[in-house]
């Protein structure tokens, strides 16, 4: 069983960027007054393609992870905003499946979020009801998606793997 763990820089560097923990001290991308304040985090590498900015709800809460995705051809980056949720990353094995002994479950707080390299492999789970999350990703990678969840036309730009991982029910903590 995967358990649970905190979401830090450290730990999920493995897999991309955590977001949420950058310090305020950028001055050349900052800016700071009494009405607002901004500072760059990441620089979004979505390759030579439009990126976009999607809402996504997830309500799935089963601890069984029975099949994960990855993208081939962009970052994706993914941030709660009405709850929290659970999201489930491995790195890749020489032939490019999941590797089970990588993977990793992390709880992400709304304010939090996470930039998973391109290839990582990933699914999401949300214990506490429908969970709307902002993700930054590839144009291109979600028609890709949206064509074969509709019609099932091949994959271009993300592949699925079976695998089978089971993570602590953080309804039950």
């Amino acid at each position: 069983m995967t358990p649970i763990e905190p979401l830090t820089p450290e730990t999920f560097a493995p897999y991309g960027t955590a977001l949420g923990f950058a310090t305020r001290h950028t001055p050349d991308t900052a800016f700071f007054s009494p009405a607002s304040d901004f500072w760059h985090e990441h620089g979004f590498a979505s390759g030579e393609a439009q990126t976009e900015i999607l809402w996504v709800v997830y309500r799935n809460p089963d601890p069984a992870i029975a099949r994960l995705e990855a993208h081939t051809a962009t970052e994706q980056a993914l941030i709660p905003l009405t709850g929290p949720i659970v999201h489930i990353v491995a790195r890749s094995t020489p032939d490019g499946a999941p590797d089970p002994q990588t993977a990793k479950a992390f709880a992400l707080a709304p304010g939090q979020g996470v930039v998973m390299a391109q290839n990582c492999w990933h699914a999401t789970r949300a214990f506490a009801g429908d969970v709307t999350c902002a993700m930054l990703t590839r144009a291109s990678t979600t028609k890709d998606l949206v064509s074969h969840l509709t019609a099932g036309a091949p994959l271009a730009e993300s592949r699925y793997a079976d695998i089978v991982l089971s993570i602590e029910n953080a309804s039950k903590r």
